[in-house]
């Protein structure tokens, strides 16, 4: 009786192990309910636009400045007195009235949202994690009726896939199964760039294939073929109108043919949790290996929506003020992104995860993240002499403006 017992135990065991190892690590994945316009609800994880499946994936947009950043600064200022050549003595082109727009460039990472409603064609009224609401318009495929695919593996139904005019709202929230997903695992590995810049994290290639069940496509040898990632362990650059792809079975290949393998690539990207992404374009990748996804890398409970820039910004003259910072009279929350470029690899860093930033040249600063990795950027407004103002409030509610040939370097808090 005992040893009958003894046997049952270790089969329940036995059985409970095994059904743990088909288990799926969905932390990192975008879920949550979608409500359309004809009332119905789904729930399950949610593929947005094609690339975006987790929670670091950036959703691309354009946001509207508020009133007070439009008014004259000294930076604007400043730009329109160099906006004007004069020749003989006569000033050509605008001189005085230059306009920065009433909108910028915006992007968020999925995580920090905790819903959003559609609320016009190409509009959305975003709830994030901290209360505050945002308004997004299209900036990319991402919002409005440019959108590529929307899909969600609804836990009932099975996969749903939805067009923009059917959606109202949009609900995140940590993952409530653990059930593999019908389109594959996320993409993830380490690229090497021709110059040898190592990057790690969640893989999107050609701004397109993100999940393991996703297609690579090529000519090899005459013939068209299409390899899901699953069976790939690594693709390395062979040319320009090239790429070596290596199989798992121990195969490889040399594919042509089509933007997937060839200079035509729109671009890898790799979002990495502890900065935000960057993207590579084919003259500068070198290889990318692929892996498992670590457990527990990344979930919907490590984004906070994004507080408000803080710390203490120092000036060339010695001076230093604290308080909120607005940069580049654009950026002020914790969930907004620095952009620039190194080694001709493109950034998208999220402020959050920015402890310095120190001015190196007219053209150049020097980013230091939290984890202790630094990168001299360059290539954008953000961090060169282009940058529109610092804007610090004090505690005595006072608003101080920092040209860029006056800032040192600012330290978040």
């Amino acid at each position: 009786m005992i040893i009958f017992r003894n046997i049952l135990i270790s089969s329940f065991l036995l059985l409970l192990l095994t059904a743990g190892s088909f288990a799926a690590d969905n932390s990192h994945r975008i879920y949550g309910k979608i409500t359309t316009v004809d009332g119905d609800i789904f729930e399950g994880l949610i593929r947005w636009d094609k690339n975006e499946v987790s929670w670091v994936d950036m959703l691309d947009a354009t946001k509207d400045l508020p009133k007070r950043n439009m008014r004259k600064s000294r930076a604007s200022r400043k730009r329109s007195r160099k906006s004007g050549i004069e020749i003989f003595g006569i000033k050509i082109g605008n001189t005085g009235n230059i306009s920065f727009g009433n909108s910028a460039q915006s992007g968020i990472r999925f995580g920090h949202m905790r819903s959003f409603e559609v609320i016009g064609n190409n509009e959305i009224l975003v709830q994030l994690k901290s209360g505050e609401e945002i308004e997004l318009r299209n900036g990319s495929t991402d919002i409005g009726y440019d959108i590529r695919e929307i899909i969600i593996e609804d836990r009932d139904e099975g996969e749903i896939e939805l067009e923009w005019d059917d959606l109202e709202e949009v609900e995140f929230f940590e993952a409530t199964t653990n059930e593999a997903s019908s389109m594959g695992e996320r993409l993830y590995g380490t690229l090497v760039t021709r110059r040898g810049d190592e990057f790690r994290g969640f893989v999107c290639w050609d701004v397109d294939e993100v999940l393991t069940l996703d297609v690579l496509d090529g000519d090899h040898k005459g013939r068209s073929k299409k390899i899901k990632f699953k069976r790939i362990d690594a693709i390395e650059r062979y040319s320009s109108n090239g790429a070596v792809v290596f199989l798992k079975s121990g195969d490889e290949m040399l594919l042509r043919g089509t933007n997937d393998v060839d200079d035509g690539n729109r671009g890898i990207i790799i979002s990495d949790p502890d900065f935000g992404q960057v993207r590579i374009e084919w003259d500068e990748f070198d290889k990318v290996t692929f892996e498992s996804v670590p457990k527990n890398v990344i979930s919907y409970n490590d984004f906070d929506g994004g507080k408000q820039l803080y710390g203490t910004v120092y000036t060339e003259d010695g001076e230093s003020f604290e308080g909120t910072i607005r940069w580049d009279n654009d950026e002020e929350y914790g969930w907004e992104m620095l952009n620039g470029d190194f080694h001709n690899v493109e950034f998208d860093i999220e402020f959050s995860k920015i402890k310095e930033i120190k001015k190196k040249s007219y053209r150049s600063s020097i980013i230091v993240l939290r984890n202790g990795d630094s990168y001299r950027l360059r290539g954008s407004n953000d961090v060169d002499e282009d940058n529109k103002g610092i804007f610090i409030e004090t505690a005595d509610g006072d608003e101080v403006e920092i040209l860029w040939d006056e800032f040192e370097r600012v330290v978040f808090k």
